[in-house]
């Protein structure tokens, strides 16, 4: 049994080490969670080995990120007293409250972004529209950093 678990293994880490991609989608995913961590060495990384096209690069990196995002999400959707809003609440929820989806744009800040995005689950913010903003502030950021290394900003 171990025989086959190294085999297994060892072919996972071939077919992920083939890709930078790979890396850039974890590192843009772990990024986004609670965890602490940052993407843009990985997005920058992988741009300078140039093996895949830049909107590849830029795609990558923002589907990870933003499911990490809405990891965040699901996990606010699981906070008890949901319904219970208090006077002197995080700054997160603040944003939330007074600029409602399009605060969303703003998850890919760090310190703020991840509270952002527990906030809006836990508020039951509707899921497409939080999405759809999470994933736009996301692709912003990483054409943003793609545009300052190749020197277009």
């Amino acid at each position: 049994m171990l025989e086959w678990f190294n085999s297994g293994f060892e072919t996972l880490a071939l077919w992920f080490s083939d890709s930078a991609l790979w890396v850039l989608f974890f590192s843009g995913f772990l990024s986004a969670t609670l965890l602490p961590g940052g993407s843009e060495a990985g997005l920058i990384a992988t741009l300078s080995l140039a093996q895949d096209p830049v909107w590849v690069i830029i795609a990558v990196a923002t589907v990870g990120n933003t499911l990490g995002g809405l990891t965040n999400y699901w996990l606010g959707l699981w906070l008890p007293n949901r319904t219970q809003q208090e006077k002197h609440g995080h700054k997160a929820m603040k944003w939330l409250e007074n600029h409602g989806y399009w605060a969303l744009l703003m998850s890919w800040l760090p310190v703020i972004g991840d509270p952002l995005c527990l906030a809006a689950g836990w508020l039951r913010m509707r899921f497409i529209p939080s999405l759809i903003m999470i994933a736009i502030g996301k692709m912003v950021r990483y054409s943003l950093l793609a545009a300052l290394y190749f020197g277009l900003l």
